[in-house]
């Protein structure tokens, strides 16, 4: 007769692991003897042996007692069934590892290419990184909310970026979010931000709501840029090549509330929607 720790040792796992599988209902618990001590025989060293070959195998502890009593046919059922869910679990491991991987590529993991892009210009161009950071949440809104937007969006804010009086103006609004809210430059730069709007086309909608995220997001960054969007829903709106002359923003933004404002996309994590 054998000890839990000799039965342990003969099958080659921890006395804990005994324990564990009478716990589980796997290993028959003995009776104990006379002086209190569990007393084990060969038999259970087999059934050790085949509940750790069973379990090295990858086979879960809730299926092991199925296939300690199963025939043949039961036992090749269960262990194809096994297989299967092994290959599941393998495929899962995998996605985890590249996911982890493209943790190191940073924004590669949250935004698609084009736009990481466009990251990498601002912070080429010198924009504080705190501009690249709210342009970068912003595009994750998009991407996650309006993806079909995303392409549009990506063309037209390399043509504003390409645009010398856009950089001046996104650059100020860069500036801006160390402003306070009762700085006197922020009536000018909302003046400006509407002019250099009226003259570009306006550009295709995203999801109701998108933008409105967007740009609640942004403003959220400075009082100075709460600011400007009180002073940009306020500034009447110069004629543009559609007609639409003299309506303020707010009015404008109340009667296209499902879609997206003019510009957007060019000015995306700035403090204007558009315009």
């Amino acid at each position: 007769m054998l000890t839990i720790g000799q039965v342990a040792a003969h099958a080659g796992v921890t006395v804990r692991a005994v324990r564990h599988y009478h716990q589980f209902g796997l290993l028959a618990e003995p009776e104990r003897d006379a002086s209190g001590y569990r007393r084990y025989d060969a038999q259970a060293v087999v059934d050790l042996i085949r509940i750790k070959t069973l379990a090295d195998a990858g086979v879960p502890l809730a299926r092991i007692d199925e296939l300690l009593h199963a025939g043949p046919e039961q036992f090749a059922a269960a262990v194809a069934d096994i297989d299967r869910s092994l290959r599941r679990k393998i495929r899962d491991l995998e996605n985890y590892r590249r996911r982890i991987a493209e943790l190191a590529a940073g924004e590669r993991l949250f935004l698609p290419a084009e736009v990481v892009a466009i990251l990498d210009r601002l912070r080429a161009t010198g924009y504080s990184e705190q501009m690249v950071r709210i342009e970068r949440d912003s595009w994750i809104l998009i991407a996650a909310l309006s993806p079909r937007s995303v392409p549009e969006w990506v063309a037209v804010k390399h043509a504003a970026l390409d645009d010398p009086l856009f950089q001046r103006l996104y650059r100020t609004c860069d500036e801006a979010l160390g402003w306070t809210a009762d700085d006197p430059r922020l009536a000018q730069l909302a003046a400006d931000i509407v002019a250099w709007n009226s003259l570009r086309p306006e550009h295709g909608p995203a999801q109701p709501g998108t933008v409105d995220l967007m740009f609640s997001h942004a403003t959220a960054a400075s009082p100075a840029w709460q600011r400007l969007a009180v002073l940009l829903a306020a500034e009447p709106r110069p004629c543009r090549r559609t007609g639409s002359c003299g309506r303020r923003w707010s009015d404008r933004r109340a009667s296209a509330s499902t879609s997206t404002p003019s510009g957007a996309g060019r000015w995306v994590g700035g403090s204007t929607r558009g315009g």
